[in-house]
């Protein structure tokens, strides 16, 4: 490691490291996970900072026709206390976060805050990941910004680059800025000057999902730190927008795929005093979701075949354990796994439903999706309960694995034959799992949305879902993908795998060696010390 690289604190609300520690929800946290781990296997000078989450991400429970959101308590006996506590002002009470040390992590350790403590009457607040209302997240926000830079001090760790994933972390700008201040710096000073230390990753395409915040409520939760509402308006807007702030706090931002540099970059084009936006595409860690058979050197492509099928049968074998179901061993096997967002459109292969009827009866295209939807989204969890009733219907070929989280997530990615992924483009920042699946054998058939457009050769290494075209009204462009999927369906990727073997192997093999290297977590955090940690 050189002695001069940049140490960095990287701030996010969740961290996805292992099935067992229930501090992540969805793609952020898995992103944020592998960020460490890769940050740990190449010695990189990196702390993260985070919440320790007593109940979790929701569980969510399928029963009778209904949805059922659920919590429970979680200790974990492998963290490291700290001894330290730091405190941070909220609603005009002392709250107090204990600091705890994910110690597995050698040069990169995790820091996790924890409210829940007796001598604290808003115990609550590192409770539920993504749980409450507007307050609520608010005071998250405050003890993961604020308490995370408090907490960096009462520790001792001195670091020259504050990394923003997602605009959560925002409110941490606030608090570099307000130290300037109490050092004699003016309001401007202080901004310019953090602004020199703080980058920042932006990840949701959809406006709706960049949190605001009400100017009144920051103020009544005391996140403003004693800053003038214009002063708040200069950095993030009225309502307080947390990802504009981020950008306007930030020497550099960065997108996670180069269509969604182009996203974001339109999306945010009318804000001033931003940073520039430049496209850094996600990697992931290959340690943890690929299997090693599959990450060796085959001495033919049946041999990389043989161990697919043991993949395969392994996968099998867990759906039974999950569902009662058992699939075929031979049949074609797609794996559809992500949160139940309607942007990412689960169901969508259902939409003419008489399409794939006969391959759906006779059990020659067999589907596994797993997805939870937020615990407010009304509409994903609709699709949620379609995909349970296509099961229902179609017991032979249709699963659907509750409760989706890291294992189910590794599971699919290895052992399906087909990784079908279908958001509305352009609204996937990246998508990871499809760059799993990829290194792992499993052909991706996708809309060109997020990573896919980098590497996708039609044919070659798997398959497109339609064309660049985007309508304006969902309801065309969800008809017109439907068509496309059920033609690129239909027409190649059925008649491929029964009829075609050796073409399909060789696709197999184009698709481990086209994303490998590239879609790493390696080269991810080389193009961010170079690109975005590093001072020009």
């Amino acid at each position: 490691m050189s002695s001069n690289m940049p140490k960095v604190a990287y701030f996010c609300m969740e961290y996805g490291l292992d099935e067992s520690f229930k501090i992540y929800s969805g793609g952020l946290g898995i992103l944020a996970g592998d960020h460490l781990k890769g940050a740990r296997d190449n010695n990189l000078p990196l702390v993260g900072i985070g919440i320790k989450w007593k109940q979790g991400y929701v569980e969510q429970i399928v029963s009778q026709g209904k949805l059922y959101d659920g919590y429970r308590q979680y200790d974990y006996d492998f963290l490291e206390d700290t001894g330290v506590k730091v405190k941070v002002r909220i609603r005009q009470n002392d709250v107090y976060c204990k600091v705890w040390r994910v110690d597995c992590f050698g040069n990169a350790p995790l820091y996790l805050l924890d409210t829940d403590l007796e001598e604290n009457n808003q115990r609550w607040i590192t409770g539920q990941l993504y749980g409450g209302f507007s307050e609520d997240r608010i005071a998250q926000e405050m003890i993961l910004g604020i308490g995370g830079v408090k907490a960096l001090r009462a520790l001792g760790i001195n670091v020259d680059v504050y990394h923003f994933n997602e605009g959560h972390a925002a409110l941490a700008g606030l608090e570099l800025i307000r130290e300037k201040m109490d050092k004699g710096y003016s309001f401007k000073e202080a901004w310019d000057k953090t602004r020199n230390e703080v980058v920042f990753t932006t990840h949701t395409p959809i406006k709706a999902g960049n949190e605001h915040h009400s100017i009144e409520t920051l103020l009544y939760m005391g996140a403003n730190l004693n800053f003038s509402v214009e002063e708040l308006n200069e950095i993030g807007g009225v309502p307080f927008n947390m990802t504009v702030a981020a950008l306007r706090m930030s020497r550099k931002a960065n997108a996670v795929a180069a269509l969604h540099n182009e996203t974001a970059n339109k999306m945010w084009r009318d804000i001033k005093e931003k940073a520039s936006i430049i496209g850094i595409t996600n990697g992931i860690h290959k340690g943890t979701w690929v299997d090693d058979r599959m990450r060796k050197e085959f001495n033919s492509l049946e041999e990389m075949w043989n161990n697919h099928m043991e993949i395969k049968r392994e996968l099998i074998a867990f759906v039974e354990e999950k569902t009662g179901k058992r699939l075929k061993e031979k049949a074609l096997l797609i794996g559809f796994s992500r949160r139940a967002a309607a942007y990412k459109r689960s169901d969508l292969i259902f939409k003419d439903e008489k399409m794939l009827e006969d391959y759906l009866q006779s059990g020659d295209v067999q589907i596994i999706f797993s997805g939870k939807a937020h615990p407010l989204d009304d509409s994903g969890k609709k699709i949620v309960l379609n995909l349970v009733e296509m099961s229902k219907k179609y017991p032979n070929s249709v699963v659907f694995i509750e409760n989706y989280d890291i294992e189910i997530g590794k599971m699919l990615t290895r052992g399906c034959d087909v990784w079908l992924n279908n958001p509305r483009r352009p609204n996937e920042a990246s998508g990871t799992s499809g760059m799993k699946a990829a290194m792992n054998g499993v052909l991706n058939c996708s809309t060109l949305d997020g990573w896919w457009p980098e590497v996708c050769q039609h044919g070659v290494n798997g398959w497109v879902i339609g064309d660049e075209t985007v309508s304006q009204v969902k309801e065309e462009q969800d008809d017109k993908d439907a068509k496309a999927l059920y033609e690129v369906l239909l027409t190649e990727v059925i008649p491929t795998y029964y009829k075609k073997p050796q073409k399909w192997l060789k696709m197999m093999d184009a698709s481990i060696k086209t994303t490998s290297q590239y879609f790493s977590v390696d080269r991810m955090l080389q193009e961010y010390y170079d690109l975005m940690y590093k001072q020009e």
